[in-house]
């Protein structure tokens, strides 16, 4: 072998990244399950704010904008323009209805937890078993 210094510090250093994947994601997917079971008002402000459908942000009262449909001075072109947001806005809320925010960020955080698990452990795993096989051939070595 050409480099063996170099070799033992890429495993080392290819181990300790895969056990801190490991180890993250393992932590959060109990903060995850703590939350849910335990210390369920951790995630109240996140329930209120559920509460809160549509991401369109309305610069004034629906029934203002509702009522400039019949604003005679709107070319055609604007009116149409305001029936598509209107039309839009509705499907927004009707849809956003249907969503359930909490669950959804819970899975997306879920997702991100195995994920780190599942790159994190083969990582660690293969690394790990090279520096044992290299530190079994070494002590052979020096017999």
């Amino acid at each position: 072998m050409k480099h063996p210094l170099i070799r033992t510090i890429y495993l080392y250093l290819f181990a300790l990244v895969g056990l801190a994947l490991l180890i993250t994601g393992s932590v959060r997917f109990i903060d995850m399950g703590l939350k849910m079971f335990i210390f369920t008002q951790a995630e109240a402000p996140e329930k209120i704010q559920q509460k809160f459908k549509c991401q369109y942000t309305l610069p004034m009262p629906i029934e203002k904008i509702e009522g400039y449909q019949e604003n005679e001075e709107l070319t055609e072109e604007e009116l149409t323009t305001l029936k598509n947001f209107l039309k839009d806005y509705e499907k927004c809320q009707e849809e956003s209805e249907k969503i359930d925010y909490l669950t959804s960020r819970r899975q997306r955080d879920a997702s991100t937890n195995l994920a780190m698990i599942l790159v994190g452990l083969p990582l660690y795993l293969y690394h790990w078993r090279m520096i044992g096989k290299e530190s079994k051939k070494r002590e052979e070595e020096k017999k």
